[in-house]
């Protein structure tokens, strides 16, 4: 079977003083979760749609999805973890429970807010996870990334030709994944920001799908101003 988690977890503390976590403040007339569970759901490749979200918030987003009529069949509601692969574990322990894990279970992890993912980019993960195995949505860098290890003065420029930015989903078998995160060591864990260096830790390839400059993580208020925009134009 073939899942999408969804990963809501997140309180959004850099959104500022705001009285709810970001992925439920609205854009384009609805929630940003909403808009990302619909795009989800819509996508027949997809099997199951897992949505992970904090204890408290469970009932409210299911009660979202209900109201905007995002498919009840397809969507679950479930705790999300404190850390971000905790929250995948957590998703894999769902799958593993209610319908089963073995080699051919795909995993598409996403950001609940980034709501203007594509079906295109979705069904590119599948294709790339079922013939090569796990992967990143990504795009060209397009500025020059200066590193710097003391905060202070520059260390190295890295050629931009060979740079990316992260996007999501990010994609893989659920079983593999589980193997794999759970035999690392806890220092290992401490270096993790996303589910794709689980792999690389490891030394397990992990191949670049095509994402779009407007698949956007609305992370600052500045941008729900641009995802405003952006849907508009969609």
């Amino acid at each position: 079977m073939i899942f999408g988690a969804i990963l809501a977890g997140g309180i959004g503390a850099r959104m500022g003083n705001v009285e709810k976590p970001k992925q439920y403040l609205e854009v384009g007339g609805k929630p940003i979760i909403v808009h990302t569970a619909e795009t989800f759901a819509a996508c027949e490749d997809l099997d199951k749609v897992i949505v992970l979200c904090p204890k408290d918030w469970i009932d409210y987003t299911a009660e979202l999805f209900k109201k905007y009529g995002v498919s009840q069949n397809k969507i679950t509601v479930i705790q999300g973890g404190a850390m971000r692969n905790d929250t995948i574990m957590n998703a894999i322990a769902h799958i593993e429970e209610n319908y089963g894990l073995d080699e051919d279970t795909v995993l598409l992890t996403h950001d609940a807010v980034r709501p203007l993912v594509t079906e295109r980019i979705i069904r590119e993960n599948i294709s790339t996870v079922l013939e090569q195995g796990p992967c990143d949505t990504v795009i060209p860098a397009t500025d020059t990334i200066v590193e710097s290890t003391n905060g202070d003065t520059i260390t190295q420029i890295p050629n931009r030709a060979h740079l990316y930015q992260g996007q999501t989903p990010q994609s893989f078998r659920a079983k593999q994944f589980k193997a794999l995160f759970n035999s690392l060591n806890e220092k290992e864990k401490e270096t993790l920001t996303d589910a794709a260096k689980v792999f690389i830790l490891k030394g397990i390839p992990v191949a670049l799908v095509k994402g779009e400059t407007y698949n956007v993580k609305i992370t600052y208020p500045s941008d729900l101003q641009l995802a405003e925009s952006l849907l508009g134009e969609r």
